[in-house]
């Protein structure tokens, strides 16, 4: 399968890089203020929208890198403190090159101040100001740490089950800003997957449901009914979890609901989704019932509420007191 390239891949590749921030954003932007991309002059990593505003930054940052008076200053930079009129150097490296936060010469840090409507053929109606500045070491260094920063902050979304709609949600998923882990206890099933994610065999997978981090997205279609029925109910007995659904019908829903009430001590359901993805669309092909479950998921895991909720305790709930939809107990039954 094929990797994603990580920010440090394509900055070990290109020695000269610009890189491009949004630091402020007044009214409709296609982005929000503190993204940021690179610009080599064969390469780019990452996205500000997209559009007339992403062109404009593109052609200002590969005329910076074309410029002779940015590259001797770069060279002027670089040079060994020591050793006047040495070979020029990498922009990652040398004794004169300026510390992050220190001001770099005009030559190698432009800001933009761009509107987006008619005058560059957007309709956004809002305005930003972009700062574009030469990339040396240290600026690399904090640019990776923060890329790997985020990484480690995506919401984990566990699919439990390797056939064909959970391999179909493994490869939309792998475009997303999710870790995506793949799990199904056939090996065989596993091995048709494609998709840029973390494959897992797991014989006893209730173990990685209590494994995962808090806020976590679980999607429960497996070969197994019964199986099934125990995920879900271990997903929701966490009582953190920012997704949980259940492949299947109304029908099964309330046969999980009576399950749960028979041998999970009242546990409630009313988080549960159940049937997943029902998006009104009567086409049940794999890739598109995929779709419309990864629509739902990421429109969970990237909400308002979402992004407000406070941590949650990784301990999990005493049984029977598993909170509800609007944050309540459900009580010793389920409703």
């Amino acid at each position: 399968m094929a990797r994603r390239l990580s920010l440090q891949d394509f900055l070990s590749r290109h020695e000269h890089v610009v890189q491009v921030a949004l630091t402020r954003v007044r009214g409709s932007s296609p982005r929000e203020a503190g993204t940021c991309m690179f610009v080599a002059a064969e390469g780019l990593w990452g996205t500000i929208g997209g559009g007339q505003l992403e062109y404009i930054a593109i052609d200002h940052a590969r005329r910076m890198l074309k410029q002779d008076r940015a590259l001797r200053s770069v060279e002027s930079l670089n040079r060994p403190a020591d050793r006047p009129g040495s070979a020029r150097p990498s922009p990652r490296e040398g004794a004169n090159a300026p510390t992050q936060g220190q001001a770099l010469p005009s030559a190698l840090c432009e800001t933009l101040d761009v509107p987006l409507g008619p005058e560059i053929g957007q309709c956004c109606g809002g305005r930003v100001e972009m700062t574009l500045k030469w990339m040396f070491q240290a600026g690399r260094d904090d640019a990776i740490a923060r890329e790997q920063a985020g990484e480690q902050a995506l919401p984990h979304v566990y699919v439990m089950g390797a056939g064909h709609v959970g391999r179909a949600l493994a490869d939309l998923f792998q475009h997303m800003p999710v870790r995506c882990i793949l799990i199904d206890q056939r090996a065989e099933e596993l091995a048709l997957c494609n998709a840029d994610v973390e494959i897992r065999q797991s014989a006893i997978p209730e173990i990685d449901i209590a494994a995962a981090p808090a806020g976590s997205a679980f999607i429960i279609l497996t070969h197994d009914h019964a199986l099934d029925f125990l995920l879900a109910s271990a997903a929701l007995q966490r009582g953190d979890a920012g997704y949980v659904g259940l492949i299947g019908s109304a029908t099964k829903r309330e046969k999980f609901r009576r399950w749960c009430r028979d041998h999970c001590d009242g546990l409630g359901t009313d988080r549960l989704i159940c049937p997943i993805g029902a998006g009104g669309s009567r086409d049940k092909r794999p890739s598109v019932i995929a779709a419309f479950v990864a629509a739902e998921v990421i429109a969970d895991l990237t909400s308002e509420t979402a992004a407000s909720a406070p941590a949650r305790s990784k301990e999990l709930p005493q049984t029977g007191k598993q909170p509800d939809a609007e944050g309540d107990t459900a009580g010793a039954f389920s409703r």
